[in-house]
């Protein structure tokens, strides 16, 4: 028997002198880098893709153990594909850019009838196009901008920059690319600063990563909000790059106190000056789309509504967090019903993100009808439903993420998908707090029959991410999809964040994502909690985007197929 492995140990704060020594030496090599060319940025590339693979294993059992998961077990499989698996295809999908020079073509890409131009991007391989039947992502480019790629790759003087990275705590991939994209899609180095929730997958990214730290176009530092503070206004950093909580960016860019925030917001005096972009959260809306479903369907929708809601504990900026269904479709109660089923069938997770328990209390304040569901272990969250929460832009349930375990249900006033639709774009729009995520669940007869008014829908829809079908998070693992909030938000009234990340495809103006996806999806997808072997088909599918050969894409799919 094997000794089960120890609890991650944070590694030490790094002292401010030896953190002004990483920054003295990325501003002495942002303008070797900004003149590197892309033979030898490829080779960056596809050194980082055997250094990923070196780590992979003890990078995904040490999140494993951080977050009370049986590193054997089929859940283990989340953080092998959320760390490994996702640093590894967007990789891979900046390689293929680079070998196009930056301007990849897109499988296919042409104007809507409004003149919007939609490129698809997924599936854009013989590979995927066999591993995702049925699935198409497209990037939506900004009304009245063209779709030109790669902008750094087109310009002949390209001046160097110093960027810091505030890496998340959630999601340990989301540190790596976002570093990535900075490096290669803006062309600035990179000061990343762990978060101290996951800071113990920093030992992980600097052997993947090494070949761009030792060249010197990349430093990992670590610490505290001490240290956040002090970086975020230290004269040589440039640019900066969240990944976080809307609250975080308030305090480095208009001050540390409510008071000062709003002071300084209404004199449009920000206390950070230069340019930062972020990626903060959604209230993520589910909207049920009436329509006739069998018995199976719902069953399955209740079981992805359910793995939207506890993939990752719930400690995603994509979780689902409202469940949105009309008042005449004749199987609401239906739907609901199998939908606390599946969420009390999905064992505990451990609370490991700081705040939950808090969190969690104050949802409780808000709504005692609140129904806690299935069982309760010690250090983690119930699995929660909030029924009849009122559709009012107020609500507390639409203006706050919980970023812990509970799903609000909505019910609007509509008897068919038509008068649903009408009424539930504007609603999540206008008073659902968040625009980086929204799913849209239709079946394929309501699809047909209401084409028309599903796709005004989609093209209404403010989000940065949204999935036909399938959970937005799937659209975070997509190298050619785009990652971040719809681009209205002010600085001062920031939301879901500004700017984008991933996008390996490299457009200069994408608008959002949209992923389409079957209704019933097969075999069982890698986000649904119940999976029966997810970590094999983790493992696997990491040797397969690593070096993609015909019988590595054949162990995923017998893998898959028993899950």
């Amino acid at each position: 028997m094997t000794d089960r492995p120890s609890t991650p140990i944070p590694p030490a704060a790094t002292p401010f002198d030896q953190v002004d020594q990483a920054i003295a030496t990325l501003v002495s090599r942002k303008q070797v880098w900004a003149q590197t060319s892309i033979a030898d940025r490829i080779v960056y590339l596809r050194e980082c893709v055997n250094g990923v693979m070196t780590v992979a294993a003890s990078w995904a059992i040490a999140a494993n153990i951080a977050k009370g998961i049986d590193p054997n077990s089929s859940l283990a499989g989340e953080d092998w594909l959320t760390g490994p698996v996702a640093t590894l295809l967007t990789l891979q999908g900046l390689i293929k850019t680079l070998e196009a020079e930056g301007q990849l073509k897109p499988p296919a890409i042409a104007p809507r009838p409004d003149g919007q131009v939609v490129a698809q991007v997924f599936p854009d391989n013989w590979l995927d196009r066999l591993m995702w039947l049925g699935f198409q992502g497209e990037v939506w480019i900004e009304p009245d901008q063209p779709a030109t790629q790669g902008k750094i790759y087109r310009q002949t003087l390209q001046p160097g920059a110093v960027s810091l990275v505030l890496g998340a705590g959630n999601v340990s991939a989301i540190a790596a690319l976002d570093s990535l994209h900075k490096l290669f899609a803006e062309n600035q180095v990179v000061l990343l600063k762990m978060n101290p929730v996951n800071a113990y997958a920093g030992e992980f990214l600097e052997k993947a990563l090494q070949p761009l730290i030792q060249s010197g176009f990349l430093a990992i530092v670590y610490g505290g909000a001490d240290l956040g503070q002090y970086l975020c206004q230290h004269p040589l950093i440039e640019t900066i790059h969240i990944t976080g909580s809307h609250h975080t960016h308030d305090a480095i860019v208009w001050g540390s106190t409510l008071k000062e925030q709003q002071q300084r917001k209404a004199a449009h005096n920000p206390i950070l000056t230069k340019p930062i972009t972020s990626e903060l959260g959604c209230v993520t809306p589910i909207l049920i789309v009436p329509g006739t479903w069998s018995a199976a369907d719902i069953a399955f929708q209740a079981r992805q509504v359910a793995s939207m809601v506890a993939h990752n504990a719930s400690f995603n900026c994509v979780a689902a967090k409202v469940v949105i269904t009309a008042s005449g479709w004749h199987q609401q109660d239906e739907f609901l019903h199998h939908l606390h089923q599946s969420l009390a069938a999905i064992p505990p997770r451990k609370a490991y993100y700081p705040g939950a328990h808090d969190r969690y209390q104050a949802f409780l304040d808000q709504y005692p009808q609140a129904i806690a569901l299935g069982t309760h272990t010690e250090g983690s969250i119930p699995w929660t439903v909030i029924s009849n929460v009122p559709p009012d832009a107020d609500e507390y349930a639409l203006q706050t993420e919980a970023f812990c375990g509970v799903l609000a249900e909505v019910t609007l006033e509509a008897n068919n998908a038509k008068d649903f639709l009408a009424k539930a774009v504007p609603f999540v729009n206008e008073s659902i707090w968040g625009n980086l995520s929204c799913v849209l669940l239709i079946d394929p007869k309501t699809q047909r029959r209401d084409q028309t008014e599903l796709d005004d829908a989609i093209a209404q829809l403010e989000y940065g991410a949204i999935g036909i079908n399938v959970w937005t998070g799937m659209m975070f693992m997509l190298a050619g999809a785009t990652w971040g909030a719809f681009p209205r938000n002010p600085l001062d009234d920031v939301c879901s964040g500004r700017g984008i990340v991933h996008n390996s495809y490299l457009f200069d103006h994408p608008q959002k994502t949209v992923l389409r996806a079957p209704f019933r999806i097969f075999p069982t997808p890698t986000w649904f909690a119940d999976h029966k072997n997810l970590r094999q088909v983790a493992i696997r599918y990491a040797k397969l985007v690593a070096n993609p050969s015909l019988d590595k894409f054949l162990s995923v799919i017998l893998a898959a197929l028993k899950g």
